[in-house]
């Protein structure tokens, strides 16, 4: 499932809550500047893997003082799963990183690099140096909240669970009540497990008809998350299947939310209101809008079947066949309820 790393690039190159002291900066090398140009173009052309290898000569070619190139190499590295290059990257940005927030900051994204690795090589030698890294981190910036989520999370993936739990709690303490990742974070301490977990990015929005939907909100519901447009032809076709799910799953442990990525506001309601759609409806705005950036998406319709727990469960571009697997999510989201209401 490609967009787990997705979610981890996000967080490694979104600027942090501490505001860095110093700007990007380009290679001061006049070889350097012009690979790097080279780069942007290649970037501009979505050639991403050429454009990867020419940040890569121009950090080279600046003798490795180019913030800029070091920065697009974690990113582009981390996309294009190039580990080697994101890690050297990451090390270079600690090895030149100028003032105590900003040594912070390198020390952070360096843990991120570290985290998404061990995630796809399932190795916990890669979360132990990233535990190392956001301690290094808080040792520097103790309320950094994003460096001791983050730690949670490794410690979870090593296994321990304790210290996991106490890293989630003091985040709990730094963050409003309305807070997606804050009550991520209280799902986490209550079922660490789940921290180790393939969990669906953590985020809330407002639907059509006024109502606040969280992610951890829907705890012990299955999720069939549709992503879609009116523009895209593949997605009306698939509108009536949609429709019958919403209808078939009604009254179940099961929601429908369908996320659109028009452009045009006024266009979009009148369509949903036109063609009944009488499930949970958001429009986020197109393809650079928040929630499809958090699940990587790039074609649609696009739709993420999530359990109970919150766990990613499927993925599929186009109208694939899907009520088999949600049936089941259903009939196990059906056994959590029951076991969780107290006996008379």
């Amino acid at each position: 499932m490609r967009y787990v790393g997705m979610i981890l690039v996000l967080a490694c190159i979104v600027t942090p809550m501490l505001a860095q002291e110093k700007t990007d900066e380009g290679p001061t090398n006049e070889k350097a500047q012009k690979t790097y140009k080279e780069g942007l173009e290649d970037l501009h052309h979505r050639m991403t893997e050429a454009a990867l290898e020419k940040f890569k000569k121009a950090d080279k070619q600046d003798d490795g003082h180019c913030l800029a190139c070091q920065k697009k190499m974690i990113k582009y590295g981390l996309e294009l799963r190039d580990w080697k290059t994101a890690e050297t990257g990451a090390e270079e940005m600690v090895a030149q990183a100028q003032g105590e927030k900003n040594v912070a900051i390198a020390h952070y994204q360096f843990g991120i690099v570290l985290i998404d690795e061990g995630l796809d090589k399932h190795k916990d030698e890669l979360f132990a140096r990233a535990h190392d890294e956001m301690t290094k981190a808080l040792a520097i910036v103790a309320k950094f909240p994003q460096a001791v989520f983050a730690d949670g999370r490794a410690l979870a993936h090593l296994k321990q669970d304790d210290a996991a739990k106490a890293r989630f709690e003091e985040f709990a303490k730094m963050r409003p009540e309305d807070d997606p990742d804050r009550q991520r974070a209280l799902r986490y301490i209550s079922q660490p497990e789940l921290a180790r977990a393939r969990m669906a990015p953590a985020f809330a929005i407002m639907t059509t008809d006024g109502q606040r939907i969280s992610m951890d909100d829907l705890a012990g519901k299955v999720v069939l998350l549709d992503f879609w447009a009116t523009w895209c032809a593949p997605c009306r076709e698939a509108l009536p299947h949609m429709r019958e799910i919403a209808k078939k799953f009604e009254g179940q442990p099961l929601i429908v939310l369908s996320v659109s990525l028009d452009n045009d506001e006024q266009k979009w309601k009148d369509f949903i209101v036109k063609n009944e759609m009488t499930w949970p409806q958001y429009r986020d705005g197109g393809f650079t809008g928040p929630i499809a950036k958090m699940f990587g998406v790039e074609a649609i319709p696009h739709t993420f079947t999530i359990d109970a727990d919150g766990v990613l469960q499927d993925e599929h571009v186009g109208d694939a066949a899907i009520e088999g697997k949600l049936k089941k999510l259903v009939s196990r989201a059906r056994e959590i309820q029951v076991a969780a209401k107290p006996a008379n």
